[in-house]
C-alpha cells in the first residue's frame, strides 16, 4: 500500500496553492508515496472575497478532521496575517479536538510551508507560532534545514523561504513565486515524503499498537 502525504493548505490569492502544487510534485517524485491536494474551509463570506478581490477558488477537495487520520504524513501551508498562520487555517485546526484527544496524529510527520507580503512580513514566525499545533497533536514537525544546498544560500535574488519550510513573497499580489522559490517547495516535497515513508515503514511498536 502506498503511503499516503495529505498537502493541506489555505490561499486566498493563489500563492499558497501554487507552492502545494510543487510540493505535490516532489512527493509524488519518491517511489511508493503519493500525495493529495486539500483545502480547508473559507470563513469569509462572498461578499468579504469579492472586496478583498480574490480569485475564485480551485477545485481542490476541502478537508473535514475526519480525513487526517487517512494519512501517514502532512505538509500544512497558509499566507501569513501579522506574523502567524491566516485565521481560516486556524479555524480548521480548532476543529480537530477530537483527534488531539485520542492522538491520532502522533507520531505523524509534519512540513510547513507558507506566504508572505514582504521580508519582514512573518517567513520564520509563521512557522514558529504553527508548530504548537503539531506539538499538541503529537506530529513531528519535519523542517527542511539547509538539505536544498547552495539554494537556501542564494543573496542575489530575493526569495521565500528558510530552514523551516518552503515559502514566497507574494507582495502586493502581483508578484508570483520564482523558479528557486518552486525548486524548494519540490525538495520539501520530495524530503518529506522519504521521511514518511522510513516512519512508515519503521516496525516500532509506537507506529503500530495504539496505547489509548
Amino acid at each position: 500500500m502506498a503511503v499516503k502525504v495529505y498537502i493541506v493548505y489555505y490561499s486566498l490569492y493563489g500563492h499558497v496553492e501554487r507552492l502545494a502544487r510543487e510540493i505535490m510534485k516532489g512527493v509524488n517524485s519518491v517511489e511508493g508515496v503519493e500525495a493529495k491536494l486539500w483545502q480547508v474551509p473559507e470563513t469569509l463570506s462572498i461578499e468579504e472575497l469579492g472586496k478583498l478581490r480574490a480569485p475564485p477558488k480551485s477545485d481542490v477537495p476541502i478537508i473535514t478532521p475526519n480525513k487526517l487520520p487517512e494519512a501517514d504524513g502532512f505538509v500544512f501551508g497558509f499566507p501569513t496575517r501579522f506574523g502567524m498562520m491566516a485565521a481560516q487555517f486556524k479555524a480548521f485546526l480548532d476543529t480537530t479536538g477530537g483527534l488531539w484527544k485520542t492522538q491520532m496524529l502522533a507520531g505523524k510527520p509534519a512540513g510547513i510551508f507558507y506566504s508572505t507580503s514582504s521580508q519582514g512580513g512573518g517567513q520564520e514566525t509563521t512557522a514558529l507560532t504553527a508548530i504548537t499545533q503539531l506539538v499538541h497533536h503529537g506530529m513531528i514537525f519535519v523542517p527542511i534545514g539547509y538539505t536544498l544546498g547552495p539554494g537556501m544560500l542564494e543573496m542575489k535574488e530575493l526569495k521565500g523561504g528558510s530552514p523551516y519550510g518552503a515559502g514566497t513573497y507574494a507582495g502586493d499580489g502581483s508578484r508570483q513565486p520564482t523558479e528557486l522559490e518552486l525548486d524548494q517547495a519540490f525538495h520539501q516535497g520530495n524530503y518529506i515524503a522519504t521521511i514518511a515513508k522510513q516512519l512508515k515503514d519503521d516496525t516500532h511498536p509506537f507506529f503500530t499498537d495504539r496505547i489509548y
